[in-house]
Parts: C-alpha cells; structure tokens; sequence
C-alpha cells in the first residue's frame, strides 16, 4: 500500500511543471527617461514571494507580484535602485526644468527674444515682445527706430497641459517669475520692420541683441490668396500644432493671407494653416462670393446639397442633437428659393446671414443621430452629403478583409440584430508601435489585437459585416486606419485600446473603462458603451472624454476610441490579460453595440 502511494505521488509530481521564478522586471519607464512631470511610476513585476525594495522601502505588490508605485521627482538626475533578493535594477529619471531660466551674468536668456520666426500680421493689430533678462535691468527695443519699453512681470499663470484632464490634475497655478519682460506695440503702416533690436542696460553695461525673425505689416489692398492643395487642409485656431483644429477646408478652398507666422499663415476667417498645405497665388482681387440658390438630390445612401458659389471659400460645421450648422464665410446672400423634396434625412433647411460676410445654414434633421457627412468642392461648388441611418436586416453577413460574404434571407428567424450593418474594428498600435506595456511586458498591441478578434467574432454572429484595419502584428499607420474608415464609410467605427497615464498619474489607484469621442455624432455611442460595459461588466468607471485623437476625428462615420482597462495597472492588468474575461469583454462590446443600434435606429 506505501508503494503504491508513493508512485501515485511520484506521477503527480511528475505531472505538475514546476513554475518557473519571474525575475525582477521594470516595463516603465525606460532608460535615461526624461519627463517634465514632478513625479514617475514605476511599472514591472517579480515572482510574488518576498519583497520588492526601491531605494530600501518595500513597495505594495498585486497578487502576482506586480507593482506601479509612484516617487517624487526632484529637478535633475533622480536615482531609483530595485532590489528582489539578490537581483538589482538602476535606473535614472532625469525631470526637466520647464521654467524659463535667468541668464548668468549680464546677457539675454538664450533663445528668449521675440519673434523667433518671421512674421507678419496687418496694420493696427497688437504686436507682443517678450525676453528674459537679468532682474532690475532696464530693456527696450528697437523696431524701425521706434523705442517700445519692457516692463518686468511678476506673476504669471501657468496652464497645465491638456493630458492633466487625464489625471484630473488640470489646475492652473499662478507663480511668480523673475527676469521675464515684456511689451505691446502697434505699426499702423505697411512695410518691412525688419528684426527687433533688444536693448539692455543696467549700471552703466549694455547689451543689444538682435530678434530671430524679422516684423512685416502687410499692406491691406494688395493682400495674397491662398488655396487649399490637399483633401483636407488642417484649419488650427493658432500657428502651431499647440493649436486647436478647426473644421478641414475642402480641396479648392480660397481665402485671403492676412497673417504670416513661420510656415503658418493665417487666413481671413480666423483659421491657421500650414504654408505646406497651400499655394499662393497673387490676385489682387479677395475670394468672396454671393450665394442664391440652394439645392439637393438624394444618392445611394445620401443626401447632397449643393451650394453654388462664385469661389471655393472657407466652411466650418457644427453638429447639434437633430441638427447640422453649416457656415459659409466671406459669403453674401441672395437668396430668393431652395428646393428641398421631401427627404428620409432632413425635416426643415433654414438659413440666415449672420454677419455681414457669414451665411449659416441650418439642417434640421429628423433623427438624433446623425451618421456621418462630408464635403467637397466640385469646381466652385459646395457639396455637402449627408449619410441617411443604415438599414437594418437585409441578411448581409461576413467579415470585411478586401471581401464581404454575403446572404440574403427571407426567412425572418435567419436575420440577425446586426445584419445589414458595417462595423469598422481598429486593434491599436501594431508592428514598431507596441502601444503601452504591462508589468511584464506584455505589449497592447497583442492584447489590442486578441480583443478585437474576438469582438470580430461576436459581432458576425450577430449579422454584421466587419472589416479589421489590422489582422496581424503589423505597422499601420493612422493615416492608413483614418482612410480605410473613409472609404469603406462604416456605420460605425470602434478603435481597440487599452490605457496607461502620463508620468503625473496615479498608476495604483487609477482603473477602469473610458471612451473617447470627437464629432457630436459619435458622443451617444461613446457613451452607451462607457455605461454598458461598467454595468454589465462590474468594471469601474475611468470617464468619457472628448478628445482630438486620429481615430475620433473621422466624421464620414461615428467614430469611438475604447480604452477598455489600464495595462500599467497591477491588479487590473490580471484582468486585461484573463482570457475568460476577455471573452466577456468581447461579448458585452457586441451586445452594446446591437443595443445601441436597436436605440438609435427606430
């Protein structure tokens, strides 16, 4: 009997492979990271027996032995040493000094002096100087023998970045400052002021430095034009990417230069545009049009509305719950008639001219949802197309990869909740873009890419027909995802993610499902989903946010970017990777998504 006791405890013994010890491992940050934030988390793992010590204090660890503890940041070269048993790991974060330094010694502060790019702006516009200079000196400067004194500032208001609203950190901070100087100016004459001088002066020293960029004022009649050479020119409320985007300018559009900044130049309705964008084209003549009729025609799954104007001009849109604005700028009306049948789509059009150059255009429209639009010149014509809701039950099956499989039944039982309905599926990242990582390394890109698989799955068996941008760890880049979403125009569009947080988050405490949206048109299902997934998965809550992202800003479609949990998080990271409860994931994703279409197509 011992015998035999002892060989069955042998074979289990056998049976079992021994787990291998998970070394110490630190997936974030990598070496020699640099961060403006004031602090840093550290992310990695280690076999869940024993401790893990940075700089000597143990830190909290999930239950397989993963952490993401955050440390203060002093400015400089912060040492970080981790310790499991008698493995160690350095690494080094350096944070850098985002205040403007005060110059050593008797000079201007390096690369302080305004402008530091050629600009232009026209006559009687306020122009802003600004340096850095030592305190208690005197400065001035000189722009076409006209003296324009610098004050010293002492307060200033910084605003925290635009990802603070990730961390709910987004506070401005009033601070003081030392050294900054600056001044205000006009030049009411057109010309060419050439570089301001920057003067200095203090116990009888002086320093004169000249500004990088030169000033000009543009003369008022002999303004340039731009045109718009690509499908859509990118219209920013500034002359930097710092800047927020505009609605795009159609191909063809024309407007007057009435600014010049760097490789920006600004047009007469307000928007920046990069120079790389557009030609110039010398006319003396501004591109303004009248505007009289109006008119539409329904095309296979549409409806356009045609606007005849003398000159392609600057558009923006503005999508409301059951209405679409439309704003024609450097526009006059004349309008007398429109002709609008009666239209699956659109209830009522009505128009006013809102200013003396602006024409509104109001759609009121006799859904909520709106299903995507886009817009074109075709020679000086406008043409704005209207997506009409899709069409539910026609039988249509299959996955969208180049080609659809299709069914067509009679049978009502056979149809499905999604059939007739095409979903565009975007697994984030992919190939040199591995996204976030876990703890252990595990990349999003492969977890962005099994989720969305199984997603695909749920929502054939429901009807749908799917395409993947990706289907395999490869590089796809956004421009590829945004024009797949484009021309295969989806009823909706989903992009695949999992989260992780700026160097200022708290990786620990931080967790949960978000959704990200763009266009009006996309803010319902981003927010269905945020709530049927926390609900129906009992996942906390991360938010839902509107956000300028490459795959939020579609609008031939509504488009939704889904963060679906923290890969940096220790303990929700267990359940990212869980492959049972992916597969809940991917179910409950598919159900959202047919009961948001069952809510938005009545």
């Amino acid at each position: 009997m011992k015998n035999i006791l002892g060989l069955v405890m042998l074979s289990l013994a056998l049976a079992s492979p021994v787990v291998a010890e998970q070394p110490l491992f630190v997936a974030y940050p990598p070496v020699n990271h640099q961060t403006m934030a004031d602090r840093i988390f550290l992310v990695g793992t280690a076999s869940p027996d024993g401790e893990v010590l940075v700089n000597g204090n143990a830190i909290a660890r999930s239950n397989s032995g993963h952490f993401a503890p955050s440390f203060p940041l002093q400015l400089g070269v912060n040492e970080f040493t981790l310790r499991y048993h008698n493995q160690q790991i350095n690494i080094k974060v350096t944070r850098i000094d985002t205040k403007p330094k005060v110059p050593v010694g008797f000079a201007f502060g390096k690369d302080s002096l305004t402008p530091t790019v050629d600009m232009a702006r026209l006559p009687g516009e306020v122009i802003c100087f600004s340096a850095i200079a030592p305190p208690n000196a005197n400065v001035s400067l000189k722009l076409a023998d006209i003296n324009i004194p610098l004050l010293p500032q002492s307060q200033t208001v910084d605003l925290p970045p635009n990802s603070a609203a990730l961390t709910a950190q987004n506070q401005p901070n009033s601070q003081s400052v030392i050294g900054q100087y600056q001044g205000c100016a006009r030049a009411e004459l057109p010309g060419n002021l050439g570089q301001p001088e920057y003067i200095m002066t203090m116990n009888d020293k002086i320093v004169i430095q000249p500004a990088s960029g030169t000033i000009s004022i543009l003369n008022p009649v002999k303004l340039e034009v731009a045109e718009v050479i690509v499908e859509a020119g990118v219209a920013r409320t500034g002359s930097s990417t710092d800047y927020s985007r505009m609605t795009p300018l159609p191909k063809g559009t024309k407007a007057t230069v009435t600014g010049r900044e760097g490789e920006w130049v600004r047009l007469d309705y307000g928007a920046w545009i990069k120079e790389s964008e557009v030609r110039i084209i010398p006319t003396p003549v501004p591109p303004t049009s009248i505007i009289r009729s109006v008119s539409s025609r329904q095309v296979e799954g549409a409806t356009e509305v045609i606007f005849p104007l003398q000159n392609p001009v600057p558009v923006s849109v503005q999508q409301g719950d059951g209405t679409f604005t439309l704003t024609l700028y450097n526009t006059t009306a004349q309008t007398d008639t429109i002709r609008l049948d009666d239209n699956p789509l659109i209830k009522r059009l009505d128009w006013q001219q809102i200013a003396p150059d602006r024409v509104e255009y109001r759609f009121n429209l006799k859904f909520e949802q709106q299903w995507g639009y886009t817009l074109r010149y075709e020679g000086t014509s406008l043409i704005l197309s209207l997506r009409h809701p899709p069409k539910l039950g026609n039988g249509e099956l299959g996955v969208g990869n180049g080609e659809i499989s299709s069914r067509n039944s009679s049978n009502p039982a056979d149809l499905k909740p999604l059939s007739g309905i095409t979903i565009l599926l975007d697994p984030g990242h992919g190939g040199a873009e591995s996204g976030a990582s876990g703890p252990n390394g595990y990349l999003e890109k492969d977890v962005n890419l099994a989720v969305s698989k199984l997603v695909q799955k749920q929502l054939i068996a429901k009807g749908a027909t799917v395409y993947m941008t990706r289907e395999e760890d490869k590089d796809v880049s956004l421009g590829d995802r945004v024009k797949m979403i484009n021309e295969i125009k989806p009823a909706i569009a989903l992009s695949i993610h999992y989260n992780s947080l700026p160097d200022s988050g708290d990786a620990i405490n931080t967790k949960g499902i978000g959704m990200f949206w763009y266009h009006a048109q996309s803010h319902s299902l981003a927010m269905f989903l945020h709530n049927y997934l926390v609900e129906k998965l009992d996942r906390p809550s991360y938010g839902v946010f509107w956000n300028n992202l490459a795959l939020t800003r579609p609008h031939t479609a509504p488009s939704v970017l889904l963060e679906l949990g923290f890969m940096i998080n220790p303990e929700e990271f267990e359940w990212v990777t869980n492959q049972q409860q992916q597969q809940k994931l991917a179910s409950a994703i598919a159900d959202g998504v047919s009961e948001w279409f069952a809510t938005r197509l009545i």
